[in-house]
Formats: C-alpha cells, sequence, structure tokens
C-alpha cells in the first residue's frame, strides 16, 4: 500500500505556502514518520523539509521526469506514516507552453493526492468564498478537500471568513493568525538554505511546527491523507560495476543536488564521498561531482583554497571524470566575481540582476563521460550569473535547444573528463548518464 498523503497548495506565491507546509511536516514528525516533497525543481524548499522531518527532502517534477511521478512517490514514501507535499507558486501555475506544465495540480492529479489550499485573507472577508469556489470548479480532476486562511486579522475575521469558504462545502482546516518571525531569510534565488542558515534555520522550522499546531486542526488534516497511486515504486538499480570512489561537493556552497543521485551512484556500485570544499581536504577519489548551489555567497573562502584548486586540476590532468552543474560550472572557470576559481575553463563569470529560469528541452552536441551525441533530456536553468565567454577555444559544447522564440542557444563545456553546464538535470530521468559517469571513474581508476 503506497503511504497516503497530502498536497499543500496555494493562490498564489508569496501566501505562506512554504512555512506552512514545512510547520506541517515538522509537527506531525513529533508523533510520525514523515515523507518531505516539493513539486518542481526547487532545492531550497527540500533542505528545509529535511529538517523539518529527519528524512530526505525530494522533488516531484513531471517536466523534468515525465512517468516517474508515481514511481517516485512512492520511493521516497516508502515506510513513512504521511507523506506531506509541498505546491509551487499557485495551483495551477507550471510550465508556460508545455505538457505536462509541472503545476501542483498536475502532481496531485496523477498521484489523486487532496488537496489542501491556503489561502491569504488579508485585504477580504466574504470573498475567499468566491476565490475558493473558483478553485475548486477549475479542474474537475483533483479534490481540494480543505482550507488553510492565512494572515488572520482577529477571531472575528476569521469566523467570516470561515463561514464563506464552509458555505460553498469545504472545511477550513486552519486559521493561521498574523505573526512575525516565523520565516527564514530570503536572497536572489529565493530562501537561504537550510545548511547556511544553521541552528536559526532549526528554530524557525521549531517555530512554524509550533504554529500550525497550535492554530491547525492536525488530526482531521491527517485523516484527509490519501493516495490514489497504486503502481511500483522507482528503483535505483543500474548496473553494478567495478567500485569507485566519487566526491561529491557539498557543504554551504554546493547544496542543490536530488536524493536520487547518490542512490542511483551507489546503485552503479559507487563509493560516495561527501565533502566541504570551504573546511575539507580533496578526498582520493576517481571521480568528482560538483552540483549547484551559491558559490557566489562563498566566493572569498572558494578563491583561498589554493590546495583544493591544485588538487581538483591534477585529478582533471590524471583523466578522472568531473561532472560539474552551475555551482560547480561556476567553481571551474577562472574567476567568479573577479575571484580566482579552479581555472579549468579559460572564461570568467559574475552576477548580474538578470535570472536566467526555466526547462530546457536540450540536445548533447558532444561524447561526454555523461552524454552520447544526439541524447535529449529535459533540464532546467536557474542562475543570477553570466558567463564573459560562452565559446571557448580548446572545449565543445555540452548542449543546444531553442529559447522561447525559436532561436538556437548553445551552452556548457565538455573537454577531455569534464562535464560543465548550467543545466539541472534530474538524475532519475536519465539513469544511464550516472552508470556512464560510474564506468569512465571504473577507466580513469
Amino acid at each position: 500500500m503506497v503511504t497516503p498523503g497530502i498536497l499543500i497548495a496555494a493562490t498564489g506565491s508569496g501566501t505562506g505556502k512554504t512555512t506552512i507546509a514545512t510547520g506541517l511536516m515538522a509537527a506531525f514528525a513529533r508523533s510520525r514518520t514523515v515523507a518531505p516533497f516539493k513539486v518542481g525543481p526547487d532545492y531550497i524548499d527540500p533542505s528545509y523539509h529535511a529538517l523539518a522531518t529527519g528524512m530526505p527532502g525530494r522533488n516531484l517534477d513531471a517536466v523534468m521526469c515525465p512517468g516517474l511521478i508515481g514511481p517516485l512517490y512512492a520511493h521516497g514514501s516508502a515506510g513513512a506514516d504521511i507523506a506531506i507535499v509541498e505546491g509551487v507558486m499557485g495551483l495551477f501555475d507550471g510550465r508556460i507552453g508545455g505538457q505536462p506544465t509541472g503545476s501542483s495540480a498536475d502532481i496531485a492529479a496523477e498521484l489523486r493526492l487532496p488537496v489542501l489550499l491556503i489561502v491569504d485573507v488579508r485585504g477580504m472577508s466574504q470573498s475567499v468564498g468566491a476565490l475558493v469556489r473558483g478553485f475548486v470548479l477549475e479542474r474537475p480532476d483533483i479534490a481540494i478537500r480543505g482550507v488553510i486562511l492565512n494572515q488572520v486579522g482577529s477571531e472575528r475575521h476569521s469566523a467570516v471568513c470561515r463561514e464563506a469558504v464552509e458555505a460553498i462545502g469545504v472545511p477550513v482546516v486552519g486559521a493561521i493568525p498574523r505573526v512575525e518571525k516565523v520565516s527564514v531569510p530570503s536572497r536572489h534565488l529565493g530562501l537561504v538554505t537550510a545548511e547556511e542558515h544553521g541552528g536559526a534555520a532549526r528554530d524557525a522550522v521549531e517555530r512554524m511546527a509550533d504554529l500550525v499546531t497550535e492554530y491547525c486542526d492536525l488530526s482531521l488534516i491527517a485523516e484527509l491523507a490519501s493516495c490514489g497511486y497504486d503502481g511500483p515504486a522507482w528503483q535505483p538499480l543500474v548496473s553494478h560495476g567495478p567500485h569507485v570512489r566519487v566526491a561529491f561537493a557539498g557543504g554551504p556552497a554546493f547544496t542543490f543536488a536530488y536524493a536520487e543521485h547518490r542512490e542511483l551512484l551507489e546503485a552503479c556500485g559507487a563509493e560516495v564521498i561527501y565533502f566541504d570544499p570551504l573546511v575539507d581536504d580533496f578526498p582520493e577519489c576517481d571521480g568528482l561531482i560538483i552540483p549547484g548551489g551559491f558559490p557566489e555567497e562563498h566566493v572569498e573562502k572558494l578563491s583561498g583554497r589554493v590546495d583544493l584548486r591544485d588538487a581538483v586540476r591534477a585529478h582533471v590532468a590524471a583523466g578522472k571524470p568531473v561532472h560539474a552543474e552551475c555551482a560547480g560550472l561556476l567553481w571551474l572557470v577562472e574567476t567568479l566575481d573577479a575571484h580566482p576559481m579552479l581555472g579549468l575553463i579559460p572564461t570568467h563569470a559574475a552576477m548580474r540582476r538578470r535570472l536566467t529560469l526555466g526547462y530546457r528541452e536540450a540536445v548533447s552536441l558532444t561524447d561526454s563521460v555523461l552524454y552520447r551525441a544526439g541524447e535529449r533530456v529535459m533540464g532546467h536553468e536557474f542562475h543570477h550569473t553570466a558567463l564573459a565567454l560562452e565559446e571557448v577555444s580548446g572545449w565543445d559544447e555540452a548542449w543546444a535547444w531553442r529559447a522561447w522564440d525559436g532561436s538556437a542557444v548553445t551552452e556548457g563545456f565538455v573537454g577531455g573528463s569534464v562535464h560543465a553546464s548550467y543545466l539541472h538535470v534530474h538524475p532519475a530521468a536519465v539513469p544511464g548518464a550516472v552508470a556512464r559517469f560510474v564506468e569512465a571513474c571504473a577507466r580513469a581508476h
């Protein structure tokens, strides 16, 4: 039997969805095992989900992982008492101009999960009933089973809003007043990661749990939980090769990694060794993975690690594989915001105000330690940096895709044993690439 769950959605961004969803996870985790999920490619919210539950924060992305949502849900929730899925943006918001859209509604429909809708009721009272009615009627293939009122101004305000919602047949399962100091700091890509925020993040999560425990009906919410998916669970079984050691950069600067990546590496026979480039020595290894994150926030410390610069350059010179995504790419270039980085790729990176964001249907242009030329993937870009040179002598381009206006785009670098790109790809969607990386590590060994 697949674990019962509930999807926490909202009318839009900025309604308190992350605070309430994380608080529910932490509150339930005080008495039961909770499996946490986030809709979409977000890496930051799952770091708080993991902190709240003690379980890996996982993603359900119908765009990058089509056909895998049910299996990934079953895999990630195995052994749990309840699953809490935090939605993305508003309930129906997702990828523009593509199917699936990857919206919270798509995930709820595919898994047949009940939805709790969060409504920020500042500036409204009786009108909340009409708002909720519209959401209920928009898609008959999903079921909004309850509403949580947020930013309630008074007991009277709460009562009026509750009456308006329940008049259309939807129960109000929580009414949270306007409170301060329960959120966590944000920056240019969203929240500050839990790893970076340390003890303050743990304190914030505890306050979130206290808040929803006091103002939400946890027993009723638990009764509403269910799941209509009854298929198999995803299994990270690819092929066992020779034993290799794969170093996986982590710590505050490199936090953007999907839980399934390690599981796939280990299923292929790799021993995964996590290290923090801000403080740790470079481990003895056959391959190196540098995921996304916030190197620009730790650029001075990274720049000062001359020992790592020498070690990684020697790693590459020995023909050992490197897989660098987004922040990993930035660490490989000459400079980031004028601070020396590893200097492997002769270009420079700098922060800029413009955000590059969106899904990319990409085709591999070059054989590499991950992909073969012509292979297609669905990836995601999310960064505020830009490169001075996007084409560099001695390096091949990694990817090509079409921009929204139809223009051709090329991106990333492939050279020898290195694959470096801004593009994030969910490893569960490309298990063959993970196996190929491990095979390359074995050859280097």
